[in-house]
């Protein structure tokens, strides 16, 4: 059962316009979300973004769209014999008050950095490296050139030696370059700036995420959010500085199967942190052996929690 699917489904049986999570709710119930043709880890998040999407951009589409705050779906052939009008007015709920995952927490966006290390590590099978900024030379390509934090995926330890060394000789060792743009909060009025920001320093690798750990619940945002990400390819992860490894991608990155080599040229000449992890990456190869202390440390949830101000 697909997304689309699942939702008209669970739209027929009720008379009355629902909320993305109320749609969610009911199949989940009714035991219909074991069917759904999804392996991601947050697929109510996927399901109320593609209602979004397709209700505001696809004029063809079944689903209709009634009220602000929150926003409700409905069929668009179906007839109802409920008075739409109180959907219509909406509520008028601060989107601060629709968030049920602020932090109670104080922190800075560099303070991110170890817990997305963290994640990358166990989830992305990823080693990182925090790419700092006052280490490169500014005057040279502008702004927005730099992530805040690249990565490697290895094949190194799930390949044979034999493999490994046939894929070198052949020049492909099927390693992926990851870049991350690291945002404490993602919100309506910022979106755009942010995400473009990612765009612009991301065009040289294979997958690019930006990661924040305050994720805005606003129904005009997600719908955004999504677009941007289906447009650009690029992925975006939550961050849980409560729960380390409740962290999870809310919609994941489209992989490119070619290299900027030009870009990370640039970078390679005008950040030496850059240079490092690209030198770094080299020899690990040559010799097929990960040099883990060499990235970014992988804390455990213990250290994590003590970097978070109480």
């Amino acid at each position: 059962m697909t997304f689309h699917g699942l939702a008209e489904h669970i739209l027929k049986q009720v008379d009355k316009p629902l909320t993305a999570n109320e749609i969610w709710q009911l199949p989940v119930d009714q035991g219909l979300d074991e069917k759904l043709n999804s392996s991601g880890k947050t697929p109510w998040a996927t399901l109320g973004a593609r209602l979004y999407v397709i209700s505001r951009d696809n004029p063809d589409s079944v689903f209709k769209t009634i009220g602000k705050r929150p926003k409700r779906f409905y069929l668009k052939d179906k007839k109802y014999t409920i008075d739409f009008k109180e959907y219509e007015e909406g509520k008028t709920e601060e989107e601060t008050e629709i968030s049920t995952t602020q932090p109670t927490k104080t922190y800075l966006e560099k303070d991110l950095h170890p817990f997305l290390a963290h994640y990358a590590f166990y989830n992305l099978n990823c080693h990182c490296k925090t790419i700092n900024h006052s280490k490169s030379d500014k005057k040279s390509f502008g702004e927005w050139v730099h992530p805040d934090m690249v990565g490697c995926v290895f094949p190194i330890d799930e390949w044979d030696n034999e493999v490994l060394e046939l894929s070198s000789a052949v020049g492909n060792t099927s390693v992926k370059f990851i870049s991350f743009e690291l945002k404490k909060e993602l919100n309506l009025s910022t979106l755009r700036e942010k995400f473009f920001q990612t765009v612009s320093n991301s065009s040289w690798e294979n997958e690019s995420y930006i990661v924040a750990a305050e994720i805005s619940k606003n129904e005009d945002f997600l719908s955004e959010l999504a677009r941007l990400s289906s447009s650009f390819g690029v992925g975006v992860i939550e961050l849980d500085i409560n729960d380390p490894n409740s962290a999870s991608i809310r919609f994941p990155a489209q992989t490119r199967e070619t290299l900027d080599w030009e870009t990370m040229n640039k970078l390679t000449v005008m950040n030496k942190d850059f240079k490092q992890f690209v030198k770094r990456v080299r020899i690990d190869l040559k010799s097929n052996e990960i040099r883990k202390e060499k990235y970014d440390k992988i804390l455990d949830e213990g250290q994590l929690e003590k970097i978070i101000k109480n």
